[in-house]
């Protein structure tokens, strides 16, 4: 089980960074964080991938008085969704044509959501961004929207003045994202290993035709 978690850790995670260089490509407007990447990334002349990792890192100290720990998945994605915007930015072109970039900016959005739904699903731990909302929301008892609303509006407008794109991108992905995830979570959560009764254990040795010792069922030796 838990090599199907990290597995599907790290898919989720690379496609992940994918999809964020697809959107990027696309030239549309992009998801409120990824405007701010973009606009460091204009300031600093570092690749959107580097801008990406530290922005992950610095988020990370913000959870120190939130009382908040990373999980193993937590860190994979400060480090793996960066290595892989640059990657995808490397071997996606850009499209001069509206019909492209709007194809490609649908496509980044749906494998957004696959790749959200595939990376939470595995359990490993959330992601700095998420683990910041979800530590505000409880520390200040706050609703969720109301902080993630908050943070996204903050990182929005500080992206914007750095010069980040906002567009119709920035505004399909607000939409589309949510609902995305809530319908895919389903299929892609792992779920939580169940003890096995003994009783479970009989029943099933009896379905097989072999009976099964009470010292195996209650952690005893039986050779």
């Amino acid at each position: 089980m838990l090599t199907r978690r990290l597995l599907q850790l790290l898919i989720g995670l690379a496609l992940y960074g994918i999809s964020l260089a697809m959107v990027i490509r696309a030239s549309l407007g992009t998801a409120p964080w990824d405007v701010l990447h973009q606009g460091l990334t204009a300031r600093t002349g570092l690749s959107l991938g580097t801008v990406v990792i530290v922005v992950s890192f610095l988020v990370l100290l913000l959870w120190i008085p939130l009382r908040q720990w990373p999980g193993v998945g937590t860190l994979c994605n400060a480090v793996l969704v960066g290595v892989f915007a640059d990657i995808g930015l490397a071997l996606i072109p850009r499209f001069s044509h509206l019909g492209g970039q709007i194809g490609l900016l649908v496509g980044a959005v749906l494998l957004n959501g696959v790749a959200s739904a595939c990376y939470i699903g595995a359990r490993l731990g959330q992601g700095a961004r998420d683990g910041l909302m979800t530590g505000l929301a409880r520390r200040t008892g706050w609703p969720v929207r109301v902080c993630r609303t908050g943070i996204e509006v903050v990182v929005l407008g500080a992206g914007w003045l750095l010069g980040g794109s906002v567009g119709v991108g920035t505004v399909l992905y607000a939409l589309a994202i949510g609902p995305l995830v809530q319908l895919l979570l389903p299929r892609f959560t792992v779920p939580e290993a169940r003890p096995v009764s003994a009783a479970g254990t009989e029943a099933e040795a009896a379905v097989a035709g072999t009976a099964v010792p009470a010292t195996a069922t209650s952690g005893g030796r039986t050779d």
